[in-house]
């Protein structure tokens, strides 16, 4: 895809997406055969819901077919939300991932695995976990120290609200 079709479906789709109160992360077009497939990948702090992206989906469709924007070779139209283990490349999407788990590759080489607990304009304050039974110790990591980041899918983690409600249960029983 040129450049310029990228930046003039960027410019279509940013103002219907924005009208929802979106992000545009993403709009990718990739063949499929004899097609061609539109990728548009959509978020928000608050997530997206199908529905939303089913309302988005008909009028990113209705605005591209007024349009020559995809000229006349066919293409499917993807409207979703990011992926569960994302890259994570502007301050909003470390903002969303706050209290999840994160694998970073640092700019001097190394890598590191950390909670992250919360997110300013320079960077992120992490709970980097304890080995071998030590306690989980805290860090600070500035945006520039980040060079590839992605949001880690824990399937046996509980909400951290739960978790702590269930200790102070704990605790009133003993």
């Amino acid at each position: 895809m040129s450049t310029t079709q990228s930046e003039r479906l960027r410019g279509l789709l940013e103002p219907l997406v924005s009208a929802r109160d979106l992000d545009l992360e993403e709009v990718e077009v990739t063949p499929a055969g004899r097609r061609r497939v539109l990728r548009v990948v959509v978020d928000s702090d608050d997530g997206v819901q199908l529905d939303t992206c089913a309302e988005l989906s008909r009028d990113i469709s209705k605005t591209l077919d007024d349009t020559d924007a995809m000229g006349q070779t066919p293409y499917v139209l993807e409207v979703t939300s990011p992926g569960a283990e994302r890259p994570l490349t502007e301050p909003r999407h470390y903002r969303r991932a706050t209290g999840r788990l994160m694998r970073a590759r640092l700019a001097d080489g190394g890598e590191l695995v950390a909670r992250i607990v919360s997110v300013d304009d320079e960077g992120l304050d992490l709970e980097v976990p304890g080995v071998k039974g030590r306690k989980p110790t805290a860090r600070r990591l500035a945006f520039e120290e980040i060079s590839k980041a992605r949001v880690e899918i824990e399937f046996n983690r509980k909400p951290a609200d739960k978790a702590a409600g269930e200790d102070d249960e704990s605790k009133e029983e003993a």
